[in-house]
């Protein structure tokens, strides 16, 4: 039965496509399935001179003296090793879901102490436990190191990039597996990336139109729960052809984001104005300053001096009053501020003026 039902939803997927749909494996994840962090300490070796100052970093030299006790070197109590090719790092990475023992995945080591460089080093095994404190892989390998700091005898130097972080490509190896929910349960929940009330109806109207009413069911404005296979293997495929189906989601809401740093505007669609007027022009102040040298009579005994003279302008911009009528569009906001001549800094005063008056029907968000 399953199979006929795949069979007829293959059929009915040609008639679903529409203009400017979306797949759902672009606008949603599935419910447990996310990578999980791992971050570990350990020590690189073998670096030119550039690591830490161990004077200055007590734990590299803590770590150095532990490292050396599992392999049965004890070092008499009270010394203190000056070594400058040791760095204390901090390591992490991401393990992707459904990771397997085996596998491998990149790594990134970050200087934690005062090393200058980690360029030319190598990472001792390092395990990286997660937030449960588990080990879940062990990392080790020689770093690539984007940064350069070079430094001269006289104290000069130059840096280019970090050099006190590198990565490691396939640096750590999993050694332990994480339970991932995909094959429990009698349904998968898809969790929309923007919440949204309408795209989540139409998301599960779609799913229905092709298994049938009932399979789908949004919950609220993020989460749709979907009937699936009990069988793994149908249930990989069940998602496979799920992910693939395309709908029309719903318009995002109005709103306007200013970015008080660069002075950008981004205005969305479906930003309206209420009957407004607008005035906007600026006051221009020049002072120019003369300077006349004034020289004392002959035989005087005076001494030369300065007269400044100011000369002040006044200049105002003689830019015209512009209306907007109810229910103004984006591309007539726009043009109605290009017209008069208005910058980008212009024309977030007049959006924040109109917000403050109540006639801009749009959520203003400066970052």
């Amino acid at each position: 039965m399953a199979f006929v039902r795949f069979a007829i939803a293959l059929f009915l997927l040609g008639f679903l496509q529409a203009a400017s749909a979306e797949r759902i494996k672009d606008v949603t994840s599935i419910k447990g399935v996310r990578a999980n962090q791992l971050v570990g300490y350990g020590l690189v070796v073998g670096l030119d001179g550039s690591g830490d100052q161990t004077s200055q970093t007590p734990f590299t030299v803590q770590s150095l003296k532990n490292m050396l006790s599992q392999y049965g070197i004890v070092l008499p109590p009270g010394t203190n090793p000056q070594v400058k090719n040791v760095a204390a790092v901090s390591v992490h990475a991401e393990l992707p879901p459904f990771a397997k023992i085996g596998q491998t995945v990149d790594v990134t080591v970050s200087s934690l102490g005062n090393a200058k460089s980690l360029r030319g080093g190598s990472l001792l095994m390092t395990p990286l436990k997660g937030a449960d404190g588990q080990i879940y892989a062990l990392a080790q390998g020689n770093l690539i190191v984007g940064g350069l700091g070079v430094e001269g005898a006289d104290g000069s130097s130059i840096t280019i990039n970090v050099p006190s972080v590198g990565r490691i490509p396939n640096g750590a190896s999993i050694e332990s597996e994480i339970a991932n929910p995909f094959a429990a349960g009698d349904e998968i929940t898809l969790h929309l990336k923007r919440a949204d009330f309408t795209t989540a109806k139409r998301l599960a109207d779609t799913i229905n139109q092709v298994l049938g009413p009932n399979n789908a069911r949004a919950k609220d404005s993020v989460t749709v729960a979907i009937n699936a296979p009990q069988d793994i293997s149908q249930r990989v495929g069940f998602m496979a052809f799920i992910e693939n189906l395309e709908f029309q989601p719903g318009e995002a809401p109005a709103r306007v984001i200013i970015n008080s740093r660069s002075g950008t505007v981004v205005i969305g669609n479906h930003v309206k104005v209420y009957s407004a007027a607008v005035s906007h022009g600026n006051l221009s102040v020049t002072i120019t300053n003369t300077v006349d040298v004034v020289q004392p009579g002959p035989f005087s005994g005076g001494t030369t001096a300065e007269n400044v003279q100011s000369d002040i302008e006044v200049t105002a911009e003689n830019n015209r009053m512009f209306r907007f009528p109810k229910g103004v569009t984006l591309n007539e906001i726009v043009r109605a501020v290009n017209q008069v001549g208005a910058s980008p800094g212009d024309l977030v005063a007049i959006l924040e003026s109109l917000k403050q008056v109540g006639a801009l029907s749009a959520e203003l968000i400066v970052i």
